[in-house]
């Protein structure tokens, strides 16, 4: 299943005016690899995702669903796996690097 292209842009522009203003859950059983085939276009999905994960904490559900716990005998093989979802790497720390290796807090040398 897909979202429209209007309807990835309409999606785009309440996650652009919530930025930076407050806290968002967002839940999806589609992989971040896979967003830009769900948005039919994979520069909104990245911007989507550039948007999303800047101050984000991932939290990775893996495992079998509770609600089909008592059913998977019913479920066909190809429905029981699921897409993994890779969460992103650590950002990389920007600006200056700490003096002396981040080991001295202190400006003054003689202070220890």
């Amino acid at each position: 299943m897909s979202i429209t292209s209007s309807g990835a842009k309409l999606f785009l522009q309440r996650i652009n005016a919530r930025d930076e203003k407050g806290a968002m859950i967002l839940t999806s059983n589609r992989g971040f690899a896979e967003w830009g085939e769900v948005f039919g276009d994979p520069v909104v999905a990245t911007v989507l995702l550039d948007r999303l994960l800047h101050h984000a904490v991932v939290v990775q559900n893996e495992g079998a669903s509770d609600r089909l716990r008592g059913h998977a005998d019913l479920m066909p093989d190809y429905t029981r796996s699921h897409a993994a979802m890779t969460p992103p790497p650590p950002q990389k720390r920007r600006g200056r690097p700490p003096r002396n290796g981040g080991l001295n807090h202190t400006a003054d040398p003689r202070i220890r």
